[in-house]
């Protein structure tokens, strides 16, 4: 098997754990290469001269070598100083670390969701309004995942109309009901979020809800951890 060596490369750590006494294992999304798992030897510990470097949420470049499934890191360096992320946006940009884990196959390069990746981070940490962050984002995954929304026509083809109102389930698209049916989405809204617009919260409600099954669709029952974190920390809050 041919072993291959990649000199700085941009990426992106999406996950760590530790292995053996010193190193760890990293989930890495590179614009170039796509998602792929490195170890990293001898970066845990006072004198790990990568540690401070190796931290989620900040441009690197990304050296590395070896043949399989699993290569060694060689290089890391941060690839601008563009500063951490505010503390009360960490479980945002965690969450979208989790969809790329698990909706993406490794060694699948896709720039544009490595773009689209890195444009949300830099939303997050400029203290732009969360939630058309996220909703964006998760939008744009699920088109680059080949599950994009139908979001021009109904189930039966007919065009999807502003004073409309509708159910979606994601195997078979959005199906005509009335306005006080409990659940309805406002046509305007999905027209909306077609064209990425969030100004309004009912688009931004309807839009969470539709992603929501979409996603939870692609996810086939997996849950999502940060989901449950973020409930549990919302619980907490309301008891305090």
């Amino acid at each position: 098997m041919s072993r291959r060596r990649i000199d700085l490369a941009l990426g992106y750590i999406l996950h760590h754990q530790p292995w053996r006494d010193t190193s760890r294992i990293l989930e890495v999304l590179l614009r170039e290469h796509g998602r792929l798992s490195l170890f990293a030897r001898a970066v845990r510990g006072p004198a790990a001269r990568l540690a401070p470097v190796l931290q989620p949420f900040r441009p690197l470049l990304i050296s590395f070598s070896g043949a399989g499934e699993a290569a060694n890191l060689s290089h890391a360096e941060r690839a601008d100083d563009c500063g951490a992320l505010p503390a009360e946006r960490l479980m945002a940009a965690f969450y979208l670390n989790e969809l790329l884990l698990k909706l993406t196959t490794r060694h699948d390069p896709q720039p544009a969701l490595f773009d689209h990746y890195h444009a949300a981070l830099g939303e997050l940490r400029s203290g732009a309004p969360l939630e058309p962050a996220l909703r964006r984002f998760e939008k744009r995954l699920l088109e680059l995942i080949g599950y994009g929304l139908e979001l021009a026509s109904e189930a039966d083809g007919a065009p999807l109309a502003a004073d409309g109102y509708y159910q979606f389930r994601p195997a078979d698209g959005f199906t005509r009901t009335e306005a006080g049916v409990p659940g309805a989405l406002a046509g305007a809204s999905l027209l909306a979020l077609r064209e990425e617009r969030f100004e309004e919260p009912r688009v931004l409600e309807d839009a969470r809800r539709v992603l929501q099954a979409a996603l939870g669709d692609c996810l086939e029952g997996r849950p999502l951890a940060t989901r449950a974190v973020a409930r549990s920390m919302v619980r907490k809050a309301a008891r305090s």
